[in-house]
């Protein structure tokens, strides 16, 4: 059995995938603020999915990831500080834990379902927060992103603040009133292009991308602001910058568990390498 856990602010998916990769089971339950009350839920939430043995992990969390510990120093919009969750995880199942920050999963995923693979996929995903990733022949880029939309910074009504403060879905929701999925005014949708495109043409002009792939809780939604986004990035046209394609994710609700699958498919074929 092959468990991908995705952490999010709010709350966290337990997937139980067979080696192949078939998607058994899933399982939420609300993200304690608390760390060690975290461990426990996850615990006994691990316990409830499977009784049998775990053969490996990969985990999904927002935020910086340190691969050398395993562990997070700062996790989004979550305030656990410094937390090691892979050793946490391997002391729960008594195999062997991946960790990688959630929005290079989700990338992983969405960028490997493109034939042939893209050579350079930059994906955002919009949902509470704004993450990032960059997807190169189908293998992640762990040195790009990890701040996501944290690290991008634009001057709005005289202020330095952040991409994500401005675009994200808990900034929809401050300014407008209303989830993504409440929206249906055509001017709300372009207010919210106009905001998106400001990062995205920034991200695409640094990474010279192939294609760009919105996903999230917003990206859910593409289809709703497609067209106004498409004519928002194409403003900032130049001889020197020409837009990509743009596509929503294909699966903007589940890629973060999916990823999880690929980054344990991946260590299981480099582990079979040396035997």
């Amino acid at each position: 059995m092959y468990l991908g856990i995705d952490i999010g602010g709010t709350k966290t998916l337990l997937a139980r995938f067979t080696k192949d990769g078939v998607l058994q089971e899933t399982l939420k339950f609300p993200t304690p603020k608390d760390y060690k009350e975290f461990k426990k839920e996850l615990a006994n939430n691990v316990a409830r999915i499977t009784t049998k043995p775990w053969s490996m992990a990969a985990v999904a969390a927002p935020g910086i990831i340190d691969r050398t510990t395993g562990a997070v120093p700062k996790l989004g919009n979550l305030t656990w500080k410094n937390s090691p969750i892979k050793a946490d995880v391997e002391s729960i199942i008594n195999a062997t834990a991946l960790i990688e920050n959630d929005a290079k999963l989700a990338g992983l995923s969405e960028a490997r379902l493109i034939k042939p693979f893209p050579k350079r996929a930059l994906y955002v995903t919009i949902s509470t927060g704004i993450g990032l990733a960059l997807i190169k022949n189908g293998m992640i880029e762990t040195e790009y992103g990890d701040s996501g939309g944290q690290g991008l910074f634009f001057e709005r009504e005289g202020k330095t603040v952040t991409w994500e403060s401005f675009a994200s879905g808990s900034a929809i929701v401050r300014r407008f009133n209303k989830r993504a999925d409440e929206i249906t005014d055509p001017h709300v949708w372009k207010l919210i292009s106009h905001d998106i495109a400001l990062g995205l043409i920034d991200e695409y002009a640094a990474e010279e991308a192939d294609i760009i792939i919105i996903g999230g809780g917003v990206g859910a939604h593409f289809n709703s602001f497609k067209k106004p986004l498409r004519e928002a990035l194409k403003k900032y046209e130049s001889n020197l910058i020409k837009v990509p394609k743009v596509v929503g994710a294909k699966n903007p609700e589940t890629a973060v568990i999916y990823g999880c699958y690929q980054l344990m498919k991946d260590e299981i074929k480099r582990q079979a390498k040396k035997t």
